[in-house]
């Protein structure tokens, strides 16, 4: 089959085309041929050398995707051969055949296109488990998420406005915020022009932050959360280091926490798979949410796909037709 491999550590320009031998299902494994595959922040960092498969898991990048069941190892009673599903990857998207857990896989939402489909498994699971099962969001709650137009962003802005919480974001140009707005963030903000610490002050504080800044940024997260609050870190593009004033979380009675999805075990993946089937799913059958789309490239354009990621000129998903 055709794949994607990372030739070296290094700029987009490492990824480069290559053949390797079709995957075969291992026990409660399916096989899936591609039709698109998502492209996200782990792969690039990945392509860089900063970030390790886990143990067992295909070299290749690419963590989410979209396609038909072709084949089925022992134990899988569902999907079946012949089934359109969207699926979490622990590795080796970009190419044409992929093998994944039967329990992560999802059902392609009624109305919706493959291409759409390979945008979701990624975005859906990291923000339902970190925003929901893990920082426990309720409506009413004031939550404020960075990044507000990347797959993270707007896949946030979305589930936490349609779960009646009031949603502010951070962006970087006025276009960027209008984008949030229309996704449903009561305030957006202009990151190079405002102050989201005061922004979020006014209004009280944030009851929960989602970020993946990390850096200075966590010292202005805690200043931003209201009393009780909580902040979940997913990623650090700044940095994985601060000082922290352990006075604050305690007078306060703060939270810190965070996650990262790769490494989480088959059945940690399995059991968000089950709750975004049973409250998120019907929410995209029905057009209340959906995702954002950037743009399209080929498979053999990874490397123009990365660029376009990394320029951060993006709104929304950018996936790989294969």
């Amino acid at each position: 089959m055709h794949v994607i491999t990372i030739s070296k550590p290094g700029g987009p320009e490492v990824l480069v085309p290559a053949e390797r031998p079709m995957p075969q299902p291992a026990y409660g494994q399916v096989v899936i041929k591609l039709a698109y595959a998502g492209v996200n922040r782990p792969d690039a960092l990945q392509r860089a050398g900063l970030y390790d498969p886990p143990k067992g898991a295909s070299d290749l990048p690419g963590l989410e995707c979209s396609g038909e069941v072709v084949a089925v190892g022992a134990g899988v009673t569902t999907p079946k051969a012949g089934d359109q599903v969207c699926a979490l990857l622990p590795g080796g998207g970009y190419a044409e055949y992929v093998a994944t857990p039967a329990a992560h896989c999802l059902p392609v939402p009624h109305g919706m296109t493959l291409k759409q489909a390979a945008c979701l498994p990624e975005t859906f699971f990291t923000v339902w488990s970190n925003v929901f099962m893990r920082g426990g969001l309720q409506g009413g709650e004031r939550f404020l998420v960075h990044g507000g137009t990347s797959g993270i962003g707007t896949t946030a802005i979305q589930l936490a406005h349609v779960f009646g919480a009031r949603v502010f974001t951070t962006a970087g140009s006025d276009a960027k915020c209008a984008a949030c707005v229309a996704l449903g963030a009561e305030q957006a903000i202009n990151y190079r022009n405002n102050d989201f610490v005061e922004v979020m002050q006014a209004q009280g504080g944030a009851d929960l932050i989602l970020d993946m800044v990390g850096g200075p940024y966590i010292q202005r997260n805690i200043k931003s959360l209201a009393d009780d609050g909580r902040l979940v870190q997913i990623a650090f593009l700044q940095g994985p280091k601060v000082e922290l004033n352990l006075v604050q979380l305690m007078t306060r009675r703060l939270t810190i926490t965070g996650s990262t999805l790769r490494p989480q075990s088959d059945l940690a993946k399995a059991r968000i798979a089950e709750q975004l089937r049973a409250h998120v799913w019907p929410l995209l059958a029905a057009g209340r949410i959906a995702p954002v789309m950037d743009r399209e490239f080929a498979l053999t354009d990874a490397a123009a796909a990365h660029a376009r990621m990394e320029s951060s000129a993006h709104i929304g998903k950018i996936v790989l037709k294969v």
